[in-house]
């Protein structure tokens, strides 16, 4: 773990007012979320779910959108 980042960060939050702490509580908690990838099993799950919910292409159309 980069302890240069940790107390840049504990600086700027410490500068933060108290009211703005659960605003920047969400942001980082919600960046976090979006960055970190899923574990197999947690992977393997929301496939499943996705299958089962019709969220699916044809193989077809898989490369339709890539620029060659």
């Amino acid at each position: 773990m980069n302890t240069a980042y940790i107390e840049k960060i504990e600086q700027e939050i410490k500068q933060m007012p108290p009211e703005y702490l659960p605003a920047l509580f969400n942001i980082i908690h919600t960046f976090r979320e979006s960055v970190q990838l899923n574990n197999a099993a947690q992977s393997f799950q929301q496939g499943f779910q996705e299958a089962l919910a019709g969220e699916t292409q044809p193989i077809e159309t898989l490369w339709d959108d890539l620029e060659s």
